[in-house]
């Protein structure tokens, strides 16, 4: 059996499970003495929620985390190649796109989970084929995450992006909701949780017979974990520690879908019913792989997003090692 169809069905597995499996550990490293400082820059998005708890649990192993809060994906990019932070919550995209800029500073950790994507289709719109786009007003956020999960899987169904009317967003998710309460647009490719916010406040709902998050180049991966490639080279044992804290953390707070929730709103700040909403939707795991970085790096030079296809050039900018090493075999 091929490593795509073994890829695919795990990916299927961890998409309908009620809650995430445990990721199985290795045992607490030890205490770093002296210990060290590391600078995290988040994006407080319900997939990367055990940043939560991550400075606390990671102080007893000797690492002091002090977490920098940001807005946008591109924001932590920025930050992580200026240096000015040593680790970040950034998007699946953002090593490619560091890359075709000759920013070479930024390291891909791990991935940090996967969801289901579907339109958020106003009320009263009817959107049952991708077809059914053409002719209706499409909010989407250019450059974001989404908007290369939605270009991908739409042009491999055949659709022309070219005629879609498409209405850009910018400033963060807010506006989606804003644009969809004035009845400006039709739907809109967002994420979490102002997905979930327009469903809750009764605007739309999720069209769930259509999911962008399956194209062949980009997948369904939300996010990953990076670095400096300082950080990885000068304090490779706090990042080591980091990270078995961040899966500690992530362990148990995927125990079931009510967990998930409760840490999700703890770490958003978004009503409970919305938080469970998010979470029932989304699996917390580590399934990137720097061939699916590769394949989307080659997807997005062909949608003319990058300048240059990176492809080839993406494992040295990969350190999977550091994850691998805090988790048992």
């Amino acid at each position: 059996m091929s490593n795509s169809i073994l890829l695919a069905g795990a990916l299927a597995l961890a998409l309908a499970s009620p809650a995430a499996a445990r990721t199985a550990l290795v045992e607490p490293p030890a205490p770093l003495s002296p210990p060290v400082k590391l600078t995290v820059g988040v994006v407080k998005v319900p997939h990367v929620a055990p940043f939560n708890g991550v400075a606390e649990r990671v102080r007893s192993l000797g690492v002091e985390v002090e977490l920098v809060n940001f807005v946008r994906y591109a924001d932590v990019r920025t930050a992580l190649a200026s240096g000015s932070i040593e680790v970040g919550s950034i998007g699946p995209a953002d090593v490619p796109i560091a890359v075709s800029q000759n920013l070479r500073g930024i390291v891909g950790l791990m991935g940090v989970g996967v969801s289901a994507k579907h339109p958020i289709v106003r009320n009263g719109v009817t959107l049952e084929t991708w077809e059914d786009l053409y002719g209706k007003r499409i909010a989407i956020a250019p450059g974001s995450a989404v908007w290369f999960q939605f270009a991908a899987t739409i042009t491999e169904a055949g659709i022309n992006y070219g005629r879609l009317n498409i209405v850009n967003i910018q400033g963060g998710g807010q506006p989606f909701v804003q644009a969809m309460q004035r009845g400006d647009i039709d739907l809109f490719i967002g994420w979490e949780p102002f997905e979930s916010m327009a469903i809750q406040q009764g605007l739309a709902y999720r069209q769930t017979k259509l999911d962008y998050s399956r194209s062949r180049a980009v997948g369904a991966e939300l996010g990953m974990v990076g670095a400096t490639r300082d950080a990885v080279q000068g304090k490779r044992e706090a990042l080591r520690r980091l990270i078995w804290a961040y899966l500690q953390v992530q362990n148990e707070i995927s125990a079931s879908k009510e967990s998930l929730g409760a840490a999700i709103a703890a770490w958003t700040g978004l009503p409970a019913q919305v938080a469970k909403a998010v979470a029932d939707d989304m699996t917390l795991e580590q399934s990137l792989t720097v061939e699916q970085v590769q394949a989307q790096a080659r997807e997005f030079h062909r949608l003319g997003v990058l300048a240059r296809d990176v492809s080839a050039e993406l494992p040295q900018f990969f350190d999977l090692s550091i994850y691998q090493s805090v988790v048992r075999r």
